[in-house]
């Protein structure tokens, strides 16, 4: 069972005017600032911005389904070129925070594994904390590669310049596996220049003669 939630935390939800009669709906809209960490390595919601959310509550027979749109910024970089990357997020979650008593009446009729793969969340004095279910909904809705546009050319390979500076960047790549031909090839032309400049030499000495 989770720990108690802590009421002075924004993301805690009271429920106590829904009461335990299934059918009762309430609407909330909320404004929060947003957790550290709310997001992956390249790009995420910074931690202290608005988070703006809608959020309909609803009471049924096994606790409180809560149904909710998350609405916030995003900062983070592109995996191509490193610059930064700013988007609006919004994304859609439903969650069911079960009532302590109601889960052990029905915990047995689930099979051990359905526990082991889906964390359950509960209802707490009344109370319910959304910040686990917001995490899991903004990071599933996360670009993995953020990109600063979708046909951004990245960064050079061999340098590291910005390719979007300077488009006719290239470098004069030479094949590793040639190198060591190429180099003996010129050795073999330079001797053989020098054989035929030696002939020639011996040439006009006998004319000479």
């Amino acid at each position: 069972m989770n720990a108690r939630p802590d009421h002075r935390n924004p993301l805690v939800f009271d429920t106590h005017e829904l009461g335990r009669r299934p059918g009762a709906m309430q609407r909330l809209s909320r404004s929060v600032e947003a957790p550290a960490d709310l997001g992956i390595e390249v790009i995420g919601v910074p931690a202290g911005a608005t988070v703006e959310l809608d959020l309909r509550l609803e009471s049924v027979m096994e606790g409180v389904l809560v149904t909710g749109t998350a609405r916030a910024p995003l900062s983070g970089e592109c995996v191509r070129c490193l610059e930064p990357v700013e988007r609006e997020l919004e994304t859609d979650f439903q969650e069911m925070f079960s009532y302590p008593d109601a889960d052990s009446r029905t915990r047995h009729e689930a099979e051990p594994e359905d526990d082991a793969e889906e964390e359950t969340f509960f209802v707490e004095d009344g109370l319910i904390d959304l910040e686990p279910v917001l995490r899991d909904a903004v990071v599933l809705a996360l670009p993995l590669q953020p990109v600063c546009r979708e046909d951004c050319p990245g960064l050079c390979p061999q340098c590291g310049a910005r390719l979007e500076d300077d488009p006719d960047h290239h470098h004069d790549a030479v094949d590793i596996r040639w190198a060591a031909l190429q180099g003996l090839a010129d050795t073999v032309k330079g001797g053989g220049k020098d054989n035929v400049s030696g002939a020639e030499a011996g040439a006009d000495e006998k004319q000479e003669k």
